[in-house]
């Protein structure tokens, strides 16, 4: 790999790890310790990965949430 592409591939890998910290920062959860976040995550993901209706319930409240932020 050249090194421009290995810059490149890090950058988008550290812009993706910011992104994904606001979300933690937008639902309230910043001050929370990690390993409850972790567990809360891990659990959240077993749940939306066994019921469809669970990852539609949650996507809906993510979106009226993203919804909130650009009125």
């Amino acid at each position: 790999m050249r090194r421009s592409d290995a810059t490149h591939a890090r950058k988008k890998d550290t812009r993706e790890k910011i992104e994904l910290g606001g979300l933690i920062v937008k639902a309230g959860l910043r001050y929370e310790k990690r390993a409850l976040l972790l567990g809360m995550l891990i659990d959240a993901a077993s749940r939306v990965r066994a019921s469809d209706v669970e990852r539609e319930r949650l996507s809906a409240i993510g979106a009226k949430a993203f919804g909130n932020e650009r009125k």
